[in-house]
C-alpha cells in the first residue's frame, strides 16, 4: 500500500460549492482518478478512510458532499456508531435533504465534480472511475450515464432504488452507457428487493452494457460501513477486492 496525500477542498458547482475529501498517492506522480459518492450519512472518518484505501492503491480520489445545498460537512450530526433502527430520528434527519437531492441536481453536480477533477495534476488524463454506497450507488449509476465520455468504470454496493417505477429510476438510462459497471446487492435488502435487481438486469443486458451483478448473501444494507451496526467484514472486504479488480483492469490499463 502506498502513502497518502488527504485535504479537504472545495468544488465550485453550478448551484454554489461543494466540499469534499480529496486524497491522493503521496508520491507526486498523476493517477487514475476516481468519484467516490457517499452514503446518506455523508462524509465522517469512516468514509475518509475508505477513500484513502483507495487511494493506497494507486488512484485520486474526491468524496465531494453531495448534500452541500444544506450546509458544509456535517451537514447532520452523527454518533461516533451509527445504528438507525436505536435512532429512527437520524433518517428523519435525512429523509428530506436526500429527497431534495433531484435527479436534475445530481446530474448537474456531476458535471461539477468531473470538471473538477480534470484540473488537477494529481489526477491522469484519461477515463474516470466511479462508486458509489447506498444512496450513492443511483448516483453512480446516473453519472455513467450521463456522461459516457468521462466515465470507463462505475460501481454501486448495497444501492437502494436502482429500478424503481418512477419515470426517472436511473436503470431507464442504460442506453447511454459505455463503462464497465459492476454491482454488489446486499441480500434481503428493503431498499433494493429482488424484483428491482431482476428490473436492473433486464435494463443493463437489452442495452448491451457490460455488467457484472452478484447479490451478498446474508449482507445487510449499509454492509461497507465499519461505523454501522449494518457492517460485515467479509462482504466489506468481498466488495474491496471486486472494486479494485473493476478499477484495476479499466483505468489503470489505460492511463
Amino acid at each position: 500500500m502506498t502513502a497518502v496525500s488527504a485535504t479537504s477542498v472545495d468544488i465550485p458547482t453550478p448551484d454554489g460549492v461543494a466540499d469534499a475529501y480529496f486524497t491522493h498517492p503521496d508520491d507526486n506522480a498523476a493517477h487514475p482518478a476516481v468519484l467516490l459518492y457517499m452514503d446518506a450519512f455523508g462524509l465522517r472518518p469512516h468514509l475518509n478512510g475508505m477513500a484513502d484505501r483507495l487511494a493506497s492503491s494507486g488512484y485520486t480520489v474526491v468524496v465531494p458532499n453531495v448534500f452541500y445545498r444544506h450546509g458544509r460537512t456535517p451537514v447532520v450530526e452523527l454518533p461516533e456508531f451509527i445504528d438507525p433502527g436505536q435512532r429512527p430520528e437520524i433518517f428523519e434527519t435525512i429523509g428530506p435533504i436526500m429527497q431534495d437531492l433531484t435527479p436534475e441536481r445530481a446530474v448537474r453536480d456531476a458535471g461539477a465534480y468531473l470538471e473538477w477533477l480534470s484540473t488537477r495534476p494529481e489526477a491522469a488524463n484519461g477515463p474516470i472511475g466511479v462508486t458509489g454506497y447506498c444512496m450513492g450507488a443511483a448516483l453512480s449509476l446516473r453519472t455513467a450515464a450521463a456522461y459516457p465520455d468521462r466515465i470507463a468504470a462505475a460501481a454501486g454496493f448495497h444501492g437502494g432504488g436502482l429500478a424503481t417505477d418512477a419515470p426517472d429510476s436511473p436503470h431507464l438510462f442504460a442506453e447511454h452507457i459505455t463503462a464497465e459497471l459492476y454491482f454488489g446487492h446486499a441480500d434481503q435488502d428493503h431498499a433494493l428487493p429482488p424484483e428491482q435487481i431482476d428490473r436492473l438486469n433486464r435494463a443493463l443486458t437489452e442495452a448491451g452494457v457490460r455488467y457484472r451483478a452478484e447479490v451478498y448473501e446474508g449482507a445487510a444494507h449499509g454492509y461497507t460501513q465499519a461505523d454501522t451496526a449494518s457492517y460485515d467484514q467479509e462482504a466489506a472486504e468481498r466488495h474491496w477486492t471486486e472494486l479494485l479488480a473493476l478499477f484495476d483492469r479499466t483505468l489503470k490499463n489505460t492511463a
